[in-house]
């Protein structure tokens, strides 16, 4: 381990290095105004651990300016000082400016120390080690050590690459997909409904520069929401009800600078990690951060964050509308497909970027997708919307098993017995609650105060520089940072166009459970549908109102052929044409009125044909009610032979003594969960 000492020429502050380098010591002479402790030359292959030590530095922080800020940030959110809060920590001077804010914060006031009194009460910091290169368990292991030191619980998780490391084009997005899964499971585990990332205003102009250079609408240059409510992987029971853990995702640094993270960690005499891959101009990001260096100046930083500003009036304004057209004029059905009622919609009055959003919003609940789905489907729904006449007509919007979709079906994890005392759905209800309050005060009533409606990112510039937002020479800067990056997008589509020319398929949503289903178990199939079954032999005899077969004779000691759970098991998959044709036939059964013709012989068992029957009879008029296109996603037990037991959604059974149920309880809600830009 080398070790070394740094003089900050811009601050005067002296910060001691140490860092996994084969060199007895290294010495950097920093010239970049966002990088005090090293300049773009001599950049190690490691990252570099910081720590300021300087007195001076401590005295010219005001720690109490920023302590408020946050405070008010976490206010806005919804959030108070009992909540259960998880950090995602990287070791970087963003995320140990979050745990220094997030520590004071949390011991204000009647909260401070467990019953250890080594760590603050409900803050927990979630360290993820990507293993992308030989040192990464190390430094995880260091920034542990400094995390705990703080009096913050923290947890190291090493990612698990499954399917091979991420490639170089890839890195990053996996990377970051792998570290939010990773969060979500921790917070599952740990039952943390808050989770904080360190984002702020310099990352939201980064954004705003990639964005536009790929000519995104307003609503993409609002940047990243202050919060959003991100959905697990997961679905479990807790108290024998059907839980969906999501997790408020909280950026409360939005209003704070890189410079301000700097400053928070000199001002309390905390250390961080300078991760040298974080300025490789491989990546977008970091080109476009580079070049923001240089032009960061008081003026333009400003004015480029104003901008940001108008575009989130405008984000706020759309999504208010989105949710109100949502309430008014659509119909969940159980069986899974959502129908727009046109009439009500009314379309020819309502904004196109309005519009385009809440078919967005629609056809991501349908899909289920955590992300919302943009690109062909959602302009060619809007299109038709558009055309139709919308006197009486609706439209239906459905799951197609053939399109590529997240793929799945699940096995239920279940809380023990402790932990279903520690249910904390409705604790994240609260906070959000709280925070629509908040967000109450803060509404875009109508669209004279939403600018750039139905702009696109140029557009949107000129009419920045038109109404005063930005200067000229702002908008020349901007300009200017979209078409560098704009020439190496091109260049970059270019070159991974040609080495992946035979490289084709899409990964589709799974039209089956590929494990058994046994008795008592339950799945939760294409992310919408929680499915379970078993056999009983207590069976009633008035399953068919108004029919003419009693089946009384079945009570008692009788029991049907069907009933052995040591050998019966269930598969689920979607339905397919097959399964209509073969309901139909059995609806053309002849009817047994004679009970003995209805015994096997040897056994004395009952067989199912009567009820199966009319249990046909009855599923196929339910079946009328569902549109053709929906039914496709309906879903289906069948034996291990493939023969069909029971389709749930339309009440079809092949036998009295199954009992199945398909409950549709979709993972993402209809209007993507709760979102705010404030």
């Amino acid at each position: 381990m080398a070790r070394g000492l740094v003089l900050c020429s811009q601050t005067r502050t002296i910060a001691k290095l140490s860092f996994f380098l084969p060199y007895p010591k290294l010495w950097f002479k920093p010239h970049c105004h966002h990088h005090p402790c090293y300049g773009p030359q001599n950049i190690p292959s490691a990252r570099v651990f910081c720590h300021c030590v300087s007195s001076q530095t401590l005295n010219l922080v005001d720690m109490a300016k920023y302590n408020e800020a946050f405070s008010r940030r976490m206010a806005m959110a919804g959030i108070k000082h009992h909540n259960r809060i998880a950090l995602g920590v990287s070791g970087g001077p963003d995320s140990m400016a979050l745990c220094v804010l997030a520590a004071s914060w949390k011991t204000e006031g009647l909260y401070g120390f467990d019953n250890s009194g080594k760590f603050i009460d409900g803050l927990f910091a979630i360290i993820v080690d990507h293993g992308l290169r030989s040192e990464s368990k190390d430094e995880a292991s260091l920034v542990g050590n400094r995390v705990s030191e703080m009096g913050i619980r923290c947890k190291i998780v090493r990612c698990d690459w499954l399917n091979g490391k991420p490639k170089q084009g890839h890195l990053q997005e996996s990377a970051r997909d792998m570290r939010y899964k990773i969060f979500q499971d921790v917070c599952m585990q740990n039952q943390i409904s808050v989770l904080l990332v360190a984002h702020h205003a310099d990352d939201q102009a980064e954004l705003f520069i990639l964005r536009s250079s790929r000519d995104s609408g307003v609503l993409g240059l609002a940047g990243m929401a202050f919060t959003s409510q991100v959905f697990s992987s997961h679905t479990n029971f807790c108290n024998n009800d059907w839980k969906n853990h999501s997790v408020l995702l909280v950026r409360p640094l939005l209003d704070f600078s890189k410079e301000d993270m700097y400053k928070i960690c000199q001002g309390s005499n905390r250390g961080w990690v300078e991760d040298p891959t974080n300025r490789s101009p491989l990546f977008a990001r970091n080109r476009i951060r580079a070049s923001l260096g240089n032009l960061l100046s008081g003026t333009f930083n400003s004015e480029l964050q104003a901008v940001i500003s108008v575009c989130r009036r405008t984000r706020i304004y759309v999504d208010q509308i989105c949710n109100s057209l949502i309430k008014q004029s659509i119909t969940v059905m159980d069986q899974g497909f959502a129908v727009i009622n046109l009439k009500t919609l009314n379309p020819s009055k309502i904004e196109d970027i309005c519009l385009s959003k809440f078919i967005t919003l629609v056809l991501q609940f349908v899909s289920q997708r955590q992300r919302p789905i943009r690109g062909s489907t959602s302009k060619l729904l809007l299109q038709y919307i558009r055309t139709i006449p919308c006197k009486g007509f609706k439209a239906l919007v459905c799951c197609s098993v053939d399109c590529p979709l997240p793929s799945n079906a699940e096995s239920f994890h279940t809380f023990s017995n402790v932990e279903e005392e520690h249910c904390f759905s409705d604790e994240l209800e609260q906070i959000i609650a709280n925070g629509k309050s908040y967000s109450n005060n803060n509404l875009v009533t109508n669209s004279s105060q939403a600018q750039f409606l139905d702009m696109r990112s140029q557009s949107v510039l000129d009419e920045a520089r038109r109404l005063d937002v930005i200067s000229e020479s702002t908008h020349r800067n901007i300009i200017s940072l979209q078409r560098e990056e704009v020439s190496h997008f091109k260049s970059k589509t270019d070159e991974v166009a040609s080495g992946c020319e035979s490289k084709q398929g899409t990964e589709h949503i799974a039209a089956f459970l590929s494990e058994p289903l046994l008795p008592g178990q339950t799945c939760y199939f294409m992310n919408r549908f929680i499915i379970s079954w078993k056999l009983s032999k207590e069976i009633s005899s008035n399953w068919f109102r108004g029919e003419p077969l009693s089946l009384s004779y079945l009570e008692g000691d009788d029991h049907c052929c069907c009933v052995n759970e040591d050998e019966m098991v269930a598969k689920v998959r979607t339905t397919i044409d097959a399964d209509w044709l073969y309901l139909a036939k059995l609806t053309k059964l002849p009817h047994s009125d004679n009970f003995e013709a209805t015994r096997l012989p040897l056994t004395g068992k009952i067989t199912c044909s009567d009820y199966s029957r009319l249990s046909a009879k009855v599923a196929l008029k339910t079946l009328k009610s569902i549109p053709v296109a929906a039914r496709k996603s309906i879903p289906v037990l069948v034996d291990d032979h493939g023969r069909l037991l029971s389709i749930p959604s339309i009440g079809f059974k092949h036998c009295p003594c199954m009992k199945a149920s398909a409950v549709f309880k979709p993972r993402v809600p209809l209007g993507g969960g709760h979102s705010s830009f404030l």
